[in-house]
């Protein structure tokens, strides 16, 4: 597949009298190809705007080399600025400006029909309240009217950060839907978000950045399966008993208050077969499978502990993350290799 954003090394250190330098990104690489619903994730603090506004000429990188759509970044990104729609953190409007005047003014700037102004407040909820004031809008309706400014241009490319933000149930939903429906359409969309649940739902690829630089990157599903313990929960009426014979059978348990959980196991079969010749019948066997946001905890450093308040910037540093290996997956030749930090 052509590679639709290419970012490899980037760096980028700011300066400040008080606070001295700081690396806000640090040899960071990024690959999104087309027709992908690319997650990009990491914690506050991490680089992830700062990749994003390097990326569109925002800020100037202090190295590296980017490009979008084979175009170097930033030096001939207006030739291909008409193709790509992205709102980067909290974009600003007029507040005495109703949201239909907003888009038409933007779309008269930048060459589009203004015909496709009810297009977009269409898609994105808006369309019964586009004659309203911005100032009078709730943070998810300008959150609303922030994809609809990306989307005017009808774009090949679309970069959102945060497109969820201050949006309730319901219009989470809608945004998946309407992610899908772009990609269905062939648009490629790069997305950075906090809500973990939903990039597991919606990506196929992922990158995850920590500290300035690149702890993970590949397919969803492999980046998850390069977590999974095998583990199995496992309910019986004499847990104490049953956990015996497992181990006997060499199998790593862990006994909890209503459940044991069965270690190390590729086929379940394993443990109802040792049970089962044993007299002990299985009521519950549930398969313990590693979801995104506990991956993500895990690779920067980023689990809440109970008694100590965690600070921003308190990522780990991929080189003291755990497991002392950035995950690489390279989805092009379908084959998973881990790279040693």
């Amino acid at each position: 597949m052509s590679a639709v954003i290419e970012i490899d090394g980037l760096r980028k250190t700011f300066h400040s009298v008080r606070q001295g330098h700081r690396v806000a990104v640090d040899g960071f690489d990024l690959r999104v190809d087309a027709g992908q619903i690319h997650g990009f994730l990491g914690p506050n603090g991490s680089g992830k705007t700062t990749t994003l506004r390097a990326l569109l000429g925002l800020v100037r990188a202090d190295a590296g080399r980017m490009s979008v759509f084979g175009a170097s970044s930033p030096q001939e990104l207006p030739a291909v600025a008409g193709r790509v729609g992205a709102i980067v953190e909290s974009p600003q409007f007029f507040g005495n400006f109703t949201a239909h005047r907003t888009l038409r003014l933007l779309a008269l700037a930048g060459g589009v029909p203004t015909t496709r102004v009810d297009e977009v407040l269409e898609q994105v909820g808006l369309r019964d309240r586009g004659d309203e004031r911005v100032k009078g809008y709730s943070l998810g309706m300008k959150q609303r009217l922030a994809v609809a400014s990306a989307l005017l241009k009808d774009p090949e490319l679309l970069i959102l950060d945060e497109p969820a933000n201050g949006l309730d149930p319901a219009g989470i939903r809608e945004m998946r839907d309407l992610m899908r429906s772009l990609s269905a359409a062939g648009v490629t969309v790069l997305l950075s978000s906090h809500i973990l649940a939903e990039i597991q739902l919606i990506c196929d690829h992922v990158t995850i950045i920590s500290r300035g630089r690149r702890v993970a990157a590949g397919r969803v599903d492999e980046v998850l399966a390069g977590f999974d313990q095998h583990e199995f929960a496992v309910r019986v009426a004499d847990p104490e008993r049953a956990a015996q014979l497992l181990r006997a059978g060499g199998l790593a348990v862990t006994e909890h208050d209503d459940q044991l959980v069965v270690g190390g196991v590729d086929e379940p079969e394993l443990i109802t077969r040792t049970l089962g010749e044993q007299g002990i019948w299985v009521r519950e066997l549930v398969p313990l499978r590693p979801d995104l946001e506990s991956v993500f905890l895990e690779l920067t450093g980023t689990t809440p502990h109970p008694t100590v308040p965690r600070q921003v910037d308190g990522s780990v540093l991929p080189d003291a993350a755990p497991r002392d290996a950035v995950i690489d997956l390279d989805v092009r030749a379908d084959e998973t290799r881990e790279v040693q930090a």
